[in-house]
């Protein structure tokens, strides 16, 4: 009794090999081949290049938040005054801020004033967010207290005022200059309320990476925002960070036990989820549109395999009167069409690695031949095109491409296994 051969057999691999490397006039490897191993690599690369820019894009809008800004920040519910507005000002903020540090996950819990005036140097005037906080405090803020990004020195900033890098640059000041804040609810007289004007030195100017971030916010030392803002011995807020920020759900609950009845909590997820949001739309939308995209780039192995399986119709016929198995000849066209998406799927891996690594010199050259100003920071909110690559990504972009090739590789390879070798051999 004959023994069966294995599945893919060394014979079959052979068989295979020899089809993939015939010449065009020996009716080998179609010019359809050859398109559907570029339009793979072309998909696979795509596909790779655009998660890469998701991740990074993700992560350094993510990163920014909340190296600039407050996980959690604790307010006052507020109270209906006399003249029937609502003050939300924190009278005990010392001893709220001591509770809120106390929770177990909390790294700090710092009381803050906030308001908004016109800073002005010279003829030059811009309107700007005034944080009032205290230098160790503003300290342990990783996108501001950064000696990479920034210039001075924040242990001057008790002596006067931190200003972001678009600031400094609406205003053309630099270390060393005195800026004017105005703000128009300032002084209070028998007559009512003028506006308060105050100078202070630019001590700091930082780049937190963000352009809203470094256009719009400056720092006072927490005293003097409570005196130019007029709250004395109250705070606007409690901006409370923690060890993991991304699971503030958890932390809501005992922050709001230790606050007490009277306060509400904002996390930063809160403040920026409806682009977090927006942004998980588009990456779906996105991730559907390039899988569609390397459908297609597959479909043309069975365009490619049908032309092969026509023009080698007589050799089918005399493999299967030796007697080859339908099952061999399906393999073996099966291992024809699968190898030409195991190469693209390959390739474009390798070209989407290497533009998410050096994604920087690409895109300085992009913006050297477009003459500059291809990346608006005003409209995207950070400075450059990022990029992330993650196995994950990796894995998914070759589990697409390699799952899509091989499916549609097995409708033209059984078509070659049901062929009659009788009405293959017949004209021959």
């Amino acid at each position: 009794m004959t023994a069966t051969p294995p599945p893919f057999a060394p014979f079959e691999w052979m068989i295979a090999w020899r089809y993939l490397r015939a010449r065009r006039a020996e009716g080998g490897v179609s010019v359809m081949t050859w398109i559907s191993l570029i339009g793979i690599t072309l998909a696979v690369f795509a596909l790779i290049a655009t998660l890469a820019v998701r991740s990074g894009f993700r992560a350094e809008f993510v990163g920014t938040i909340l190296g600039a800004n407050a996980h959690f920040t604790v307010y006052n519910a507020g109270q209906v005054t006399a003249q029937g507005r609502i003050d939300r000002s924190i009278a005990e903020y010392e001893a709220l801020a001591d509770r809120l540090a106390a929770v177990p996950g909390v790294t700090r819990a710092a009381p803050l004033v906030r308001g908004q005036v016109m800073v002005n140097h010279r003829d030059r005037n811009s309107g700007v967010q005034v944080l009032g906080i205290s230098a160790e405090n503003l300290a342990t803020l990783p996108g501001i207290a950064n000696p990479e990004t920034a210039i001075g020195d924040l242990a001057q900033f008790d002596r006067g005022i931190a200003i972001g890098s678009g600031v400094a640059q609406d205003l053309g000041v630099g270390l060393g200059d005195r800026v004017r804040l105005i703000s128009p609810n300032g002084v209070r007289t028998a007559l009512g309320t003028s506006p308060r004007v105050n100078a202070y030195e630019v001590v700091y100017i930082f780049s937190a990476g963000r352009w809203d971030i470094d256009r719009t916010r400056v720092y006072l030392p927490f005293a003097e925002a409570q005196s130019f803002f007029n709250r004395e011995g109250v705070a606007d807020e409690i901006e409370v960070m923690v060890e993991e920020p991304e699971a503030v759900e958890a932390m809501i609950l005992p922050l709001l036990r230790a606050g007490g009845d009277q306060v509400q909590v904002w996390t930063w997820r809160d403040a920026s989820g409806g682009f977090l949001r927006a942004l998980e739309v588009e990456d779906n939308v996105m991730f559907v549109i390039l899988s569609i995209l390397v459908l297609i780039a597959s479909m043309n192995i069975v365009s490619g395999l049908i032309m092969l399986v026509k023009n080698k119709g007589r050799d089918i016929g005399i493999l299967r009167t030796i007697g080859l198995s339908q099952g061999s000849v399906l393999r073996v066209f099966f291992i024809c069409g699968a190898f030409t998406g195991i190469i693209g799927t390959v390739m474009g891996v390798i070209l989407g690695c290497l533009f998410a690594i050096y994604i920087d010199p690409i895109f300085s050259f992009v913006n050297y031949v477009m003459g500059g100003g291809v990346w608006d920071p005003s409209i995207r909110g950070i400075y450059a095109l990022p990029a992330q690559l993650h196995l994950s990504d990796v894995l998914s972009a070759v589990a697409l491409s390699l799952g899509l090739s091989f499916v549609v590789t097995i409708f033209p390879a059984r078509r070659a296994a049901r062929l009659n070798p009788v009405e293959a051999l017949r004209y021959e």
